[in-house]
This record gives structure tokens, C-alpha cells and sequence, in this order.
């Protein structure tokens, strides 16, 4: 571990560079929630983030917003990461980058691919913030594709005394405060950077496929799922046949797609037009599809950088479960639907592999991801996730950190068999509970 001490500007130069404003009128993105933090401040440099976590009482950060529960709200102050100097720093020799913590996917992916350089995989939307979908365990898809948090090799964050820490993976003694760190909830620290795993630049075909039979793919989950380097299935689990089936695959192994167009997926047709994850909308917003190779992150997103969808139009759940229970769980879900249908754009079903960060949803586990696409309905929204956590709750599903669940503390302990070391780590770092907050309260405190 490495540590470095806060610069001392006065406070009337701290006073002159950092934007202060009231925040009650800040909504996350969706607009289901309103912040409550009396202020709201936009520090240039980590030097000032570290002077106002420093001299505040209760202090959170927020990056793109892309939460849909209350993990970044405080009643203090909030600390926006996104007009933090800095720019990603490739190091060719070491094979990472360091990307400043505010900083988007789709920001850094372009930085990437401009040098020749990729990560291993995306999420679905590349607007995100690459500190807060860290935080919270988000990823993309792919039975070989961990969690986007698998390429950190190292973190820097301010902590509540203002001090700016570095973990680095394998460091020694703090190599378990690393794996315990980066899928952190926001409660260790302000993430100010990441150093992350790189890889050469690589070309990926998407192409997607229409009305797979649910008994097709319960029979053959794991073949359908490991048919390409990424593949999300969409339902809304009412009928007789998945949605769309979007596979991306590597356009340098042959292996994935026997022919240069494939014609059908276990028995479902091609699409023979770009489409939507939602059948009644245009699929002009979306990454290109029809098989045609482009680079990886103009077609491992589902959605292109230059568009902004679904804002403000949307609730989202998500669940990660052992993979060998995907068909049990996916019938589950089937058996719910005429109570599913009236509140669902849609569900994506993917694949993570596991990894060894202690609250990753796929922590030393492959798994599957069951993920909720919800209309703007919380009220009707929250009163079904007690039924689905219940009949999930036999296959061990953990729900993702970001979005809206109903488990507490007591349940989601049973999870994780390194829930208690987190904790302590949290009181170490944090005694006074400066970043200590309602949600942190109910599901790791048990408050």
C-alpha cells in the first residue's frame, strides 16, 4: 500500500475552486429518486475532493448516477467526480491504463481503441462512470467475461480522514483489502482512479436472432450461453419463446459462427434488420448488428455512446445466481409472468464468470444474471421483489448493488462468505461513518 497526505490550500482557495450548490433538486438518472444532500460540490483536482471529504460529516460521490436506489444519496454532502482533472494514461509496458474515476466507459474505450489497445469486455450501456460500475459489481456478459471489476489491478481512494490511499492487487498484506476494495459500495472511500487490464485491440460480430423456444434453451442453456464470446437473451417471459437472442462474437475465430451469415440459432431466425431490446422500438440507438465485424466497443454495448437511451424512462432489479441453476430459476421466473408482464419493458439473461472480490455478485462464481427492465411502476415494482427474492432465494441469487431489491442485511450476509471481513474493513476506514449512509445502514449494518 502506498499513502500520500491531502495538500493544505487555505480555505479561501478552497472556497474559490469548488462549486457549491444546494442539491435537493438532483434526481439519479432514471428520476425515481430525489437526492437529499444539503450541497453538492465539483473539486477539480483530488487535492480538493480530499479537503472537502476532510471537513465534511457525511460525505458520498456521485459519477453518472446510474443507480436506482439510494447507495449514492447522503444527507450531507455529495461530490461530483465527473469534473476531476485528469485523462486515461495507457502504459503499454505494464498492459494497463489508468483511468480517472469519474471518467465513462465510452470515454475510455475510445481513448482505447484510438492506441490500439481494448478491455475485455462492456456493459450495456457505456455511459456509465467506470468508478461507480466497479463499486457496485456491474458487468457485461459472456461465460468467460468476469465482472467489469476483474480488470482492476489497482485502486486509489480518498478516505474519510482525507488521506489518498493506493491498493494494488497482490500487494502483501493489503492484498485482502484489495479484493475487498474494489466492489466496495461506496463506503471506503472516493474512488479518484483505477489501473486497468488491457488487451490488443480485437473485432467482434453481433448479430441477433428472433423466437427461441424456452424449451430449446432450458435444454440447452449452457450450449445456447457459451455460443459466443457474449450472448444476452431478452424476454419478458410470457409465451412459448424468447424475445431475441443477441450474440457478439469474436470475428477472428471461425469457431463461432460456422458461416459468414448465420441463418439460425437453435432454430431461431436471424433478424434480417437492426432491432431493439424492446420489439416496439427502432434500433437505430443501438450498436450495429447483421453480423457485420466492427470494433469491440462499437459492439459490445448493446447501445451507442452517442446516444442516450432509455433516460428517465426506467427501473431496473437484477440478480446473479450459480449458472448450473439457470434453468431451475429461469422457470421460476416463467411461472410469474401474468404478474412480470403488466411491469416489464423487458428481461436480459446473461452469463458472468466468477471472480474473487468479496461482495461481486459473482464472487467464486459462475453465474447467471437475471435482469429487470422495469416501468416507471416503483410503488407495484417493489411490492413484487419480496416474491421473486423468495422463489430465487433457494438457487443463492444476489441481487446487483445498484438497483432496486428488498433483501437486508440478515439475508444477504448468508451470500457472502467474506460479508463479515467487509464490514470490519468498513469500520476500520471509516469509525465515525462518514460515508455511512441509510442503504449502507439496511444492507450491510443491519441498522
Amino acid at each position: 500500500m502506498e499513502n500520500r497526505a491531502m495538500t493544505n490550500d487555505t480555505a479561501t482557495s478552497q472556497a474559490t475552486k469548488i462549486q457549491a450548490m444546494k442539491s435537493q433538486a438532483m434526481k439519479n438518472w432514471a428520476g425515481n429518486l430525489d437526492y437529499a444532500a444539503s450541497s453538492v460540490h465539483s473539486p477539480s483536482t483530488v487535492e480538493e475532493l480530499a479537503e472537502i471529504v476532510a471537513s465534511s460529516d457525511e460525505v458520498k460521490a456521485l459519477g453518472s448516477r446510474h443507480c436506482f436506489n439510494r447507495i449514492a444519496d447522503t444527507q450531507g454532502t455529495h461530490i461530483v467526480v465527473s469534473g476531476l482533472d485528469g485523462k486515461p494514461e495507457l502504459d503499454v509496458d505494464r498492459g494497463i491504463v489508468r483511468v480517472p474515476g469519474g471518467n465513462s466507459y465510452g470515454e475510455l474505450a475510445v481513448y482505447l481503441q484510438s492506441n490500439g489497445y481494448a478491455l475485455h469486455n462492456m456493459a450495456s450501456l457505456p455511459h456509465i462512470s467506470v468508478a461507480g460500475a466497479v463499486q457496485t459489481g456491474t458487468h457485461g456478459s459472456g461465460v468467460g467475461n468476469p465482472a467489469l471489476s476483474s480488470a482492476v489491478k489497482a485502486i486509489e481512494l480518498v478516505r474519510a480522514s482525507g488521506e489518498i490511499e493506493r491498493l494494488e492487487a497482490g500487494d502483501g498484506a493489503g492484498g485482502d483489502e484489495f479484493l475487498g476494495s474494489v466492489v466496495g459500495l461506496g463506503a471506503l472511500g472516493i474512488v479518484t482512479s483505477l489501473d486497468l487490464a488491457v488487451q490488443p485491440t480485437f473485432d467482434i460480430r453481433q448479430q441477433v436472432f428472433e423466437g427461441l423456444p424456452w424449451d430449446t434453451l432450458l435444454e440447452n442453456f449452457d450450449a445456447a450461453a457459451s455460443s459466443a464470446y457474449s450472448v444476452s437473451f431478452f424476454t419478458d417471459y410470457y409465451g412459448d419463446t424468447i424475445g431475441q437472442v443477441w450474440r457478439k462474437a469474436l470475428a477472428s475465430e471461425g469457431r463461432y459462427l460456422p458461416k459468414p451469415v448465420a441463418e439460425e440459432f437453435f432454430g431461431a431466425p436471424a433478424a434480417t434488420r437492426p432491432r431493439h431490446p424492446l420489439p416496439e422500438m427502432s434500433g437505430e440507438n443501438c450498436t450495429e448488428q447483421l453480423d457485420v465485424p466492427g470494433p469491440w466497443l462499437d459492439r459490445l454495448p448493446h447501445f451507442r455512446h452517442e446516444f442516450t437511451p432509455s433516460n428517465g424512462d426506467e427501473l431496473q432489479s437484477e440478480y446473479l445466481l450459480p449458472r448450473e441453476h439457470a434453468a431451475a430459476a429461469l422457470a421460476e421466473m416463467r411461472s410469474m409472468a401474468d404478474k412480470l408482464v403488466p411491469l416489464l419493458y423487458v428481461s436480459e439473461i446473461r452469463t458472468v464468470a466468477a471472480d474473487d472480490f468479496w461482495l461481486s455478485p459473482s464472487y467464486r462464481q459462475d453465474s447467471v444474471a437475471i435482469h429487470l427492465t422495469w416501468k416507471p411502476r416503483q410503488p407495484e415494482v417493489e411490492a413484487v421483489l419480496p416474491e421473486i427474492e423468495e422463489r430465487l432465494a433457494p438457487f443463492g441469487a444476489r441481487p446487483h448493488w445498484g438497483k432496486l431489491f428488498d433483501a437486508d442485511a440478515g439475508s444477504l450476509e448468508q451470500l457472502y462468505p467474506s460479508f463479515a471481513d467487509f464490514r470490519s474493513l468498513v469500520e476500520k476506514h471509516d469509525p465515525q461513518g462518514k460515508f455511512r449512509n441509510a442503504y449502507l445502514e439496511r444492507v450491510i449494518f443491519g441498522g
